[in-house]
């Protein structure tokens, strides 16, 4: 862990605390915007309910107009309570039918604006008339938590009175107790308590009320959860999901009247969190030079010489914060402190100070006896191998461009030295190398872990599932995230993609699954896989649960199998993937693939295709988004435009990608298939070489492969226009009879230009008529120049009026229009003569 250098400023917890309160003032925000509404274009009866005008509100009022709503979704009786209208006028509104049920577009109810206005007369009255009190609104807050957001007590009551259920959580878990704790409001939690609330009832990252009272400093609210009710009690030694316990909290924040209260009543001092952090590393992390004093004082000096997993003592801790150098000299102070303490990594505190630009403090270590020569040991992986780095403190300093600190140390003289710097100074330009700070894979691993907690809350509750629901079968895949499985989930027979066993560091692998089953559980598509759930519990047991297919991917029937597959089913299995993809990109928050192959392809045992695999997958915010992934999925069915590294692309990379494996599916072979992958991409993206296009493809796919393999993004179809081209030359005629199907309906008026003879290999088994392979096209024009040729090989003429493409010296298309004006001449030709060769 000290490769990372530094604890990351915030930790999960924190992360999550600063998102709930912006979170809630987004809620008041919203609030406020019900409460201030527009009054352009209401009607007469709306505008009466406004200013309270009873009578007229009686006289205009009938069950056509009952439910009219304003254009922000507003609708009487939200006007009725926003304007401080009379209990009176609330229940006529209710006898006369007027729904309390409404939600206006910020997402909330009459009685949870009500609420927020501390109208206790309306609350009543809506309570009285038949209103849900535990109704959600936005952020799936009830009423209760609105009264206990601000304080209104009387409020709260009433809907304790009327049923309110008083352990409900929001979208975060928390109840009604924890935002009255958050903001302080003392006789709110008071009047919880009494009515029986689980004072350790638990947020969604294992944070309870009394957590966030001693992050708040606010020793009333604190002595009540203590205190409780009977045997309902807050737990001081009760820790959150990272091990936090009311006392890391209270020291963080720097609450001494708090710590004293704690400490009174059995808090652990030295008690560590998942990091290693004892409270007084938080302390000194935040320069909390009083919580430190009475901690040592009061607890000993235990918790000065534990190091965290970032092999950071206090001192170290300290250094880090660097704000506040006589907290530094107290530490130094204590007899169990060395100044150039190493922690497992070698790091010393002056190390710390001199990676984030803390000039005095660096002074101070310095001056004090601090060894500027001791070294730091960073382990760089590359490959199989481990390479390992020692690194001074000038070198951090070097690293993270302090030059004024760096210049100090060079020239810095303790009495004892002859020279300063002497050892290092000479060495420095010639031998000195940058190195990039892992620094960032800390903060993402603090991310990831936000992440799974965001989505443990936001996911719906018939989506979670624990490992012990799982059966694994046989292995029926395998990947980079881990192996996937065939199983069974409550009886039903599914697909169990389980990831390898790793840590929140291991950012791809988190990432990818936390976007995967964000995005699975949006879908809802015959063409697309369907989600049956995930395991969340823990990194070790992360699954992905979705349908199973039975009949495998795209990729293992064309070439490891090798079936040959006729041109209707071909079709249709295109059909069905644009289908898909249609689906994902026109949802009302578009989905870019970015993984389209055949591998992710799957088919049911009626042939049809289901588009799957979406690790890769990403919500589109925006058509002109610049922060896209570099090179995600498969090279070899990579678009242009990704693979040379740009960060702005849209949808139409996955238009390109299913051209790719619309001629694989046709010429049943792989996209560039003497090439590996990454020497493939390269050739789409700087030789423009496309795969060639066969003499036999339909026309009107040939057409639809240049297009949608254009280099221009903006150039390509989008699906909504390739799924009716494909549907044409799937009911076709032509390709009724290639497939040994009965023709449709003559829906077409001629045929799609296409050939139909066969060749027979030397095996005597036959080829399908949609090949690819350069060796077989050529085969194939040399049969049938031999069959049209008089003499003993094929003849110019007949060389020439053949429409086969132009080719580079790999036998690739170089010029992808080529094919298309060989089939133009080739038109052309036929019209002018009658003895053209019989394709």
């Amino acid at each position: 862990m000290g490769n990372y250098k530094s604890r990351p400023t915030y930790s999960c917890t924190d992360e999550l605390k600063k998102k709930i309160s912006e979170s809630y003032a987004l809620f008041r925000s919203k609030v406020i915007e019900d409460l201030r509404p527009k009054e352009t274009d209401w009607t007469e009866l709306q505008q009466a309910c406004s200013s309270g005008d009873l009578s007229t509100v009686r006289s205009l009022l009938s069950e056509e107009n009952a439910g009219d709503t304003t254009d922000t979704g507003l609708s009487l009786l939200h006007i009725s309570c926003i304007s401080g209208a009379s209990s009176s006028q609330i229940k006529l509104l209710l006898r006369k039918g007027v729904k309390w049920s409404t939600l206006s577009k910020n997402q909330f109810t009459a009685l949870h604006l009500a609420a927020y206005r501390g109208d206790v007369e309306q609350v009543e009255a809506l309570a009285d008339g038949g209103s849900e009190v535990n109704q959600a609104g936005h952020s799936e807050v009830t009423s209760l938590h609105i009264a206990a957001m601000c304080g209104h007590l009387e409020i709260a009551r009433i809907l304790q009175t009327h049923g309110a259920q008083i352990d409900v959580g929001d979208i975060v878990k928390f109840s009604p107790l924890h935002i009255a704790c958050y903001f302080g409001h003392e006789k709110v939690v008071e009047f919880l308590i009494q009515n029986g609330v689980d004072i350790n009832i638990s947020g969604s990252v294992g944070d309870r009320p009394l957590h966030l009272a001693c992050a708040k400093g606010n020793l009333k609210i604190v002595q009540q959860l203590v205190e409780g009710n009977g045997q309902n009690k807050a737990d001081v030694t009760v820790c959150d999901d990272e091990g936090h316990n009311p006392l890391h909290f209270c020291c963080k924040s720097g609450h001494l009247v708090v710590l004293h209260y704690l400490l009174d009543h059995g808090a652990q001092p030295h008690h560590t969190n998942i990091y290693g952090d004892t409270p007084v590393h938080l302390a000194c992390y935040n320069g909390k030079l009083e919580i430190v004093k009475q901690l040592v004082s009061l607890t000993g000096t235990e918790s000065l010489t534990k190091e965290n997993i970032f092999s950071e003592t206090p001192l170290h801790s300290a250094g880090t914060y660097g704000k506040n150098v006589e907290l530094v000299k107290f530490l130094l102070d204590q007899d169990c402190v060395d100044i150039n303490c190493q922690g497992k990594d070698g790091h010393t505190a002056l190390h710390s100070a001199c990676y984030h630009g803390h000039t005095r403090v660096v002074q101070f270590l310095l001056e004090n006896g601090a060894d500027n020569n001791m070294v730091a040991c960073v382990s760089e992986q590359s490959g199989d191998s481990e390479k390992r780095e020692e690194q001074t403190a000038l070198m951090w300093a070097y690293e993270r461009g302090h030059d004024a600190i760096v210049v100090f140390m060079k020239h810095h003289k303790r009495p004892s030295d002859e020279s300063a710097c002497s050892d290092y100074s000479g060495s420095l330009d010639g031998s000195y190398v940058s190195v990039p700070s892992p620094l960032g894979k800390l903060r993402s691993m603090t991310k990831e872990k936000i992440d799974v907690l965001q989505l443990r809350a936001t996911l719906p509750h018939q989506f979670h599932l624990q490992l012990l629901d799982l059966e694994f079968h046989e292995v029926i895949g395998t990947g980079s995230f881990g192996k996937v499985y065939k199983g069974t989930c409550k009886g039903r027979t599914v697909a169990i993609k389980r990831y390898r066993a790793s840590s929140f560091g291991a950012k791809s692998d988190v990432d990818m699954f936390c976007r995967e089953v964000a995005i699975l559980a949006k879908l809802n598509s015959s063409y697309v896989i369907n989600f049956v759930g995930a395991s969340l519990d823990d990194p070790s047991q992360f699954a992905i649960v979705t349908q199973y297919v039975a009949g495998g991917s795209l990729f293992c029937l064309l070439h490891e199998q090798k079936r040959l597959i006729d041109v209707h089913s071909k079709l249709t299995i295109a059909v069905d993937v644009a289908k898909g993809m249609d689906y994902l990109h026109t949802l009302p928050q578009p989905i870019i693939h970015r993984d389209l192959n055949s591998h992710n392809i799957l088919l049911d045992e009626h042939g049809h295709a289901i588009v799957a695999d979406f690790g890769e997958s990403r919500f589109l915010r925006s058509a002109e988004e610049d922060n896209m992934t570099k090179q995600p999925g498969n090279l070899r069915w990579m678009a242009p435009e990704i693979f040379t590294q740009c960060t702005r692309y849209s949808v139409k990379a996955d238009v390109f990608s299913f051209s790719l494996v619309l001629w694989e599916l046709l010429a049943g072979e792989l996209p560039f298939a003497h090439l590996k992958p990454a020497a493939a991409a390269a050739e789409t993206a700087y030789h423009n070489s496309r795969p060639p296009v066969g003499i036999t493809f339909p026309k009107p796919i040939v057409s639809l492969l240049q297009t949608g393999w254009n280099t221009d993004p903006d150039q390509r179809p989008e699906f909504r226009e390739i799924i009716p081209i494909l549907e044409e030359c799937r009911q076709s005629q032509a390709v009724a009879m290639l497939s040994n199907v009965d023709p449709p309906p003559s829906l077409f008026p001629s045929a799609l230009p296409m050939v139909t003879q066969q060749e027979v290999d030397g095996e005597g088994r036959t080829t399908p008529p949609l090949v690819g392979h350069v060796s077989a096209l050529r085969n194939h024009w040399e049969a049938e120049a031999s069959r049209n040729s008089t003499g003993p090989s094929p003849s110019d003429e007949n060389r020439r009026r053949m429409p086969f493409p132009q080719l580079d010296k790999n036998g690739y298309v170089s010029d992808p229009l080529s094919t298309m004006r060989a089939a133009m001449a080739k038109d052309l030709s036929d019209d002018k003569s009658d003895n053209a060769p019989d394709t």
